[in-house]
């Protein structure tokens, strides 16, 4: 009789395979692991009880003294309720650990410092922060992430209130502070000053919103912030608190149009909402502009398009140049503030640190080379020591 012949071999069912993302997933990206070894009942008796009880005694009665005898000072939380994961969106916490996980990889190779990933299942605010301030005492930082907005904003603004630890939202901040450094170094090729530049920002989100504030602190004066409506103006009504700021501290001409109508004569495209922005906007920005096109996995503007018209672009992409990408900022800002011992991370803490992620670019800079590269291990110790320097300037330090 004839028929099929038999496979040459076993047959995976594994539908996960062959993609080698899996492979480096499987069973989790962490572990924890002791910094002593216990091989003896002496071992024993100092690790735990009885040793331990004289440690413990002695926190009780000094809590200075967690610092230096516990894990807490070198340990960061990474915590998230998966409502704004990458560019996923509301995908749960059981899902976003995968994210939170490689952050706290991160964390490790680029700053020396452990982190816990920590995913919640709840979206309320109140039991947001309850639960962060009561697991606080574990932990040196709050690396808040993935948080979708307007939530983010109180449930930073609130626990950076209660807790004497730096707390961050990434999210916000960390983009915002690698978005000032390449601004930095983009307005040096094109020969301008900050104070001299008109910005266009499209989206009034979590980063929107961040950008908008490191760049008008760093001297920034003409910016426009444009949602899926439109420009930002007085005339808008139906504002949430974090839209009205951007009201009364930006558009100083009052423009109520759209954003493309807002690039014509820019300099300036900051894209940081996804969707798509037509050649012909592009096109009517100020000679010499500079594009910022930071969705991923597809920039709001294409890059090969914008570079017809742009002396400078950038992408939130790591296999195109000049990548806007948070590792820049975020293991040297925790590291620098842990070391100092600051209570919390300043605006002038997020200004040092851009300025110290741009200067790393040194004599080096050109078109496509506003930013180091983000496996750059200089960066890191660079950020570190100015953050912590300007914590101690600013005397926000224990």
């Amino acid at each position: 009789m004839s028929g099929n012949p038999a496979p040459e071999g076993p047959v995976s069912t594994d539908r996960f395979a062959a993609d080698p993302a899996f492979a480096v997933h499987e069973g989790g990206k962490l572990s924890v692991a002791p910094n002593r070894s216990i091989t003896s009942i002496a071992d024993l008796a100092l690790t735990y009880t009885p040793g331990v009880a004289r440690v413990s005694s002695a926190i009780a009665a000094e809590p200075e003294l967690a610092r230096r005898f516990t894990w807490a000072p070198r340990v960061v939380a990474v915590v998230s309720d998966g409502t704004a994961v990458l560019g996923l969106g509301d995908i749960g916490p059981a899902a976003a650990l995968p994210v939170m996980e490689g952050k706290a990889c991160l964390f490790s190779e680029f700053a020396g410092l452990s982190s816990v990933p920590i995913v919640l299942s709840t979206t309320d605010v109140d039991e947001i922060v309850d639960t962060v301030a009561a697991i606080a005492p574990s932990f040196g930082g709050i690396n808040l992430e993935d948080i979708s907005a307007p939530r983010c904003f109180e449930i930073e603004a609130r626990l950076r209130e209660r807790l004497d630890i730096p707390v961050m939202h990434d999210d916000q901040h960390g983009t915002a502070i690698v978005v000032l450094a390449a601004l930095r170094n983009a307005a040096k090729v094109v020969g301008r000053e900050l104070g001299d530049l008109r910005v266009v920002v499209s989206g009034a989100g979590a980063a929107g919103v961040a950008c908008t504030k490191i760049l008008l602190e760093a001297g920034v004066r003409d910016i426009a912030v444009a949602d899926s409506r439109g420009v930002l103006h007085a005339g808008r009504e139906g504002l949430t608190g974090t839209k009205r700021w951007l009201v009364e501290n930006t558009n100083r001409s009052g423009f109520a149009g759209s954003m493309v109508s807002a690039l014509e004569g820019a300099d300036v495209y900051l894209g940081v909402s996804g969707g798509s922005v037509p050649e012909a906007a592009i096109a009517s920005m100020a000679p010499n502009c500079i594009v910022f096109s930071l969705a991923n996995p597809i920039p709001e503007v294409d890059p090969q398009m914008a570079a017809r018209y742009a002396a400078v672009v950038a992408t939130g992409r790591s296999d195109l140049p000049n990548q806007i990408n948070n590792v820049l900022a975020f293991p040297g800002v925790f590291r620098g503030a842990i070391d100092a011992g600051a209570t919390g991370i300043t605006e002038e803490m997020k200004i040092a640190a851009a300025t110290a992620i741009a200067d790393v670019v040194g004599s080096d800079l050109r078109a496509d080379y506003i930013v180091p590269s983000p496996l750059d291990r200089r960066v890191a110790t660079a950020v570190a020591e100015a953050v912590g320097a300007c914590a101690r300037r600013e005397g926000v330090t224990r």
